[in-house]
C-alpha cells in the first residue's frame, strides 16, 4: 500500500514538474505575440490612411518617400517578429494538440492537467496563426503600395508629357484658325481652294486626338486606381478637352460653310433645294438636271412639288366660275399668291432681267440657270421688302410652274422669254406695266407672235386656253398690227393701245389685275340674292334693274334669287362706288329701261376686243370715274323716281322686264367682260362720247327732261 502511494506521488510530482515546465514556455510567448499582434494591427491602419493618392506629382513623390520610411521600419521589426513565431512554432512541435472544439471548462481551476495543456497549446497556435497572417498581409500591402506608387508616378509624368503635348498643339492649331478670313468675304472663285485647304488642315490636326485621348486615358486609369487628379492637373485636361472640342467645332462648321457657300453659289447649285420638301418626300435630280419627287411612303414619284399638287387640287375649287376669264385669272391669283410673286415689284425684276443669263431673250437657259434668277429674285425680295420668305421653297416652286407652263415634255431647258413672260404676268404690276416690259422699242410681227405665244401657256396650262382664241396666236398678231398704220414694225406705243383694249388673247391679264385690286374692297350695300352685307371684292350692278346689287359669288358662279332674273348690261366694280358713280348709273339704267331687244341686238358690245377683228372706237374711262353730281334736288327726285320704278317691277309691269337676258343672244363671257373691262361704259349710239368729259349742265338738263317726260306718263 505504502508503495502505490510512493508510486503515485512520484507520478504527481512528475507531471506536476511537466505541467509547470509546460506552463512557463507559453506565458512567456503569449505576451510577445499579442504584442506583435497590436501593432502589426496598427501598422496596417497607418499603410491604409496613406490612401488614396492625390493625382499631383510632387505630392505622389512625397507620398512614395514617406511609404519607403514606412517600410523600413516594418523590415527593421521583422527579425524580432520571425524568433517569436519561431518560438511558438518549437513550442507547438513539442507540445502537439488535437483540433477539437475549444471547451471554457478546460482552462478551468478544477481541468485535468492534460486538458489544460492542449487549450494553452491551442491558444498559442492560434496567436501565432494571427500574428502570422497579419505580417504576410502587411508586407505584402507594403509591396503592393509601392509597387502602385511607382506607377501612379509613371502615370503622372506620362499625362503631363501629354498634356503639355496637346496645349502646344492646340495653340499651334488656333494660331492658324486666326488667320481664317470670314467666309461672306471670300471670293466665289476660291471656294474650291479654301475647301481643300481646310480639309488639309483637318488633317493635320487629328494627332492631337490621339495626344488628347492618350491624357485622358491616363486619367481614367488613374481614377480606377483610386487616384484623384489636383485640381490644376484636372483644370488643364477639362481645357485640353474643351479646345479640342471648339477647334473641332470650328473646323467642321467653316468647311460645311464653305461647301453650302460653293452649293449656293457655285456652278453646281440645286442641292439647297432639298429642304424644300419635307418627309415622307425627298426632291431627286434628274439626269439632265430636272427635279422629280419622292414618296417613300406611298413609293411613287412625280414631276409636281407636294406643295404644287396640292395648289392644283385646291384650283378645282374655282371650276364652278363660269366665266372663263374669271376663273382663269382666280386661279392665276392663287398661283401667284402660293409663289409670293405678288410681292415682286417691276422695278426689282428689272434688276434680274439686267443679268448676263436674261439679256438675250431668244437664248436657251437650263434648269441650274432658272434656279440662280429665281434664287437672286427671291433673296433681294427678302432683302428689299424685309419679309422672312422661304428661299428654297419658293424657288422650287417656282421653277415647278415655270416648267410646267413652257416645259411640259421636262426637257430641262426654256427660254428667256419663257422666264420673263411668266414671271411678269404674275408681279405685282399693273396691266400697262406689264405690257410695257414686252417688246423693247420695235418688233416685228415675228417677235409679237413669240410674246403672244408665251403668253398664251399661261392659261393653256390651266385648260383655259379655248375662250381666248386657242393657241393659234396669228388673229392676235393680225389684229395688233392693224395699229400699225400699215407698217411691218409695231411701236411700243401702239402695242400698249392695242392692248389697253383687252384683246381676247390677253384679257385674262386686267381681269387678274382687278381681282387682285377688289379682294380687300368692301362696298356698303347688300347682295340681292344671299343678302350679304356688305359686298366683299366684285360688285355688280344691274343697268337694266333699280336696286339690284350683287355680291362676286353669287354673280360668278350664275345664282339667281328667288323670282329674280339676271339681266344685261351689268356694271362691274372693284372699288368702292361714289356719287357720282350712283348717279351716272342711275342714268344708264333710266335710259335702258327704253331700250327693247332690237335696240341691243343691233348695238352689241363686248368687254374685250376680239382676236378676229377690230373693234374700231376710242376708248374712254373706266368706270370708275367720278363725273360731277347733279343738283341736289335733281338727286332727290331720281332717288324718288328709282323707288317708284322698284315698285313697278315689283309688281311686274311688263313694260320695264322686256329686257335681254344673256341666255337670248351672245354667250355669257361676252356679256361679262363687255361690262367690265375700260370700254364698257360706253353709250353706243354715241361712241365719241366720254363719261369722264360730260357737261354737268347738259346731264343735268337731260335728266329733267327725262324726268318730266316719265311723270307726265306716269
Amino acid at each position: 500500500m505504502n508503495i502505490c502511494w510512493n508510486e503515485i506521488k512520484k507520478r504527481s510530482h512528475s507531471l506536476r514538474a511537466r505541467l509547470e515546465a509546460f506552463s512557463d514556455p507559453t506565458l512567456k510567448l503569449q505576451p510577445p505575440l499579442q504584442e506583435i499582434i497590436d501593432w502589426l494591427g496598427q501598422k496596417d491602419e497607418d499603410l491604409s490612411a496613406q490612401l488614396p493618392l492625390r493625382g499631383d506629382f510632387s505630392m505622389v513623390e512625397q507620398a512614395k518617400d514617406k511609404h519607403l520610411l514606412f517600410m523600413e521600419e516594418v523590415k527593421s521589426r521583422g527579425p524580432y517578429i520571425y524568433s517569436v513565431l519561431e518560438s511558438a512554432q518549437a513550442f507547438l512541435t513539442q507540445h502537439p494538440f488535437q483540433e477539437i472544439e475549444e471547451d471554457a471548462s478546460a482552462l478551468a481551476k478544477d481541468a485535468s492537467p492534460k486538458s489544460r495543456s492542449q487549450s494553452l497549446s491551442r491558444l498559442l497556435w492560434k496567436q501565432a496563426s494571427v500574428a502570422s497572417e497579419l505580417w504576410d498581409r502587411l508586407t505584402a500591402r507594403c509591396l503592393d503600395q509601392h509597387r502602385h506608387l511607382e506607377r501612379t508616378i509613371e502615370q503622372l509624368r506620362d499625362l503631363g508629357v501629354s498634356i503639355k503635348e496637346a496645349t502646344d498643339a492646340l495653340n499651334q492649331a488656333e494660331s492658324v484658325q486666326t488667320t481664317w478670313e470670314p467666309i461672306g468675304d471670300l471670293f466665289i472663285d476660291s471656294l474650291p481652294e479654301h475647301i481643300q485647304a481646310t480639309k488639309l488642315f483637318k488633317e493635320e490636326i487629328t494627332p492631337i486626338k490621339d495626344t488628347i485621348k492618350m491624357a485622358n486615358d491616363l486619367a481614367h486609369q488613374l481614377a480606377l486606381s483610386d487616384v484623384h487628379l489636383s485640381i490644376e492637373n484636372a483644370r488643364e485636361l477639362e481645357q485640353i478637352n474643351s479646345r479640342w472640342k471648339q477647334i473641332q467645332t470650328s473646323v467642321t462648321e467653316r468647311l460645311r460653310q464653305l461647301q453650302d457657300a460653293h452649293r449656293d453659289f457655285g456652278p453646281e447649285s440645286q442641292h439647297f433645294l432639298s429642304s424644300s420638301v419635307q418627309v415622307p418626300w425627298e426632291r431627286a435630280i434628274s439626269p439632265n438636271k430636272v427635279p422629280y419627287y419622292i414618296n417613300h411612303q406611298a413609293q411613287t414619284t412625280c414631276w409636281d412639288h407636294p406643295k404644287m399638287t396640292e395648289l392644283y387640287q385646291a384650283l378645282g375649287d374655282l371650276n364652278n366660275i363660269k366665266f372663263s376669264a374669271y376663273r382663269t385669272a382666280m386661279k392665276l391669283r392663287r398661283v401667284q399668291k402660293a409663289l409670293r410673286l405678288d410681292l415682286v415689284t417691276l422695278p426689282l425684276l428689272s434688276q434680274i432681267f439686267s443679268s448676263d443669263t436674261l439679256q438675250s431673250s431668244d437664248r436657251s437657259l437650263d434648269i441650274l440657270d432658272v434656279i440662280r434668277c429665281l434664287s437672286s429674285l427671291y433673296e433681294r425680295l427678302e432683302e428689299e421688302r424685309g419679309l422672312l420668305v422661304n428661299v428654297p421653297l419658293c424657288v422650287d416652286l417656282a421653277l415647278n410652274w415655270l416648267l410646267n407652263v413652257f416645259d411640259g415634255a421636262r426637257v430641262g431647258r426654256i427660254r428667256a422669254l419663257s422666264f420673263k413672260a411668266g414671271i411678269v404676268c404674275l408681279c405685282d404690276c399693273d396691266v400697262k406695266g406689264k405690257l410695257q416690259s414686252g417688246p423693247e422699242g420695235t418688233c416685228d410681227q415675228r417677235q409679237l407672235g413669240l410674246l403672244l405665244q408665251e403668253a398664251i401657256q399661261i392659261p393653256r396650262q390651266l385648260g383655259e386656253v379655248a375662250a381666248f382664241g386657242g393657241s393659234n396666236v396669228e388673229p392676235s398678231v393680225r389684229s395688233c398690227f392693224r395699229f400699225g398704220n400699215g407698217t411691218s414694225y409695231l411701236e411700243l406705243s401702239q402695242f400698249l393701245e392695242w392692248g389697253s383694249l383687252e384683246p381676247q388673247s390677253l384679257v385674262w391679264l386686267p381681269v387678274l389685275h382687278r381681282v387682285t385690286l377688289a379682294e380687300t374692297v368692301k362696298h356698303q350695300t347688300k347682295c340681292s340674292i344671299c343678302k350679304q352685307c356688305p359686298i366683299k371684292g366684285f360688285r355688280y350692278r344691274s343697268l337694266k334693274q333699280f336696286g339690284v346689287d350683287i355680291c362676286q359669288s353669287c354673280f360668278l358662279t350664275g345664282q339667281a334669287g328667288k323670282g329674280n332674273k339676271l339681266h344685261y348690261p351689268i356694271m362691274e366694280y372693284y372699288t368702292p362706288t361714289t356719287s357720282g358713280e350712283k348717279v351716272r348709273d342711275f342714268a344708264t339704267t333710266l335710259k335702258n329701261k327704253f331700250r327693247t331687244r332690237h335696240y341691243f341686238s343691233r348695238h352689241p358690245q363686248r368687254g374685250y376686243l376680239p382676236v378676229q377683228s377690230v373693234l374700231e372706237v376710242e376708248v374712254t374711262d373706266t368706270p370708275l370715274s367720278s363725273p360731277m353730281l347733279p343738283h341736289a334736288e335733281t338727286h332727290s327726285r331720281i332717288e324718288h323716281f328709282a323707288s317708284r320704278l322698284a315698285e313697278m317691277e315689283n309688281q311686274n309691269c311688263s313694260f320695264f322686264t322686256d329686257s335681254l337676258s344673256p341666255d337670248d343672244s351672245l354667250d355669257e363671257d361676252q356679256y361679262l367682260l363687255r361690262h367690265s373691262s375700260p370700254i364698257t361704259d360706253r353709250d353706243p349710239c354715241s361712241a365719241t362720247q366720254t363719261i369722264g368729259g360730260f357737261n354737268p349742265e347738259e346731264e343735268q338738263g337731260e335728266l329733267e327732261k327725262v324726268l318730266a317726260q316719265l311723270e307726265h306718263e306716269n
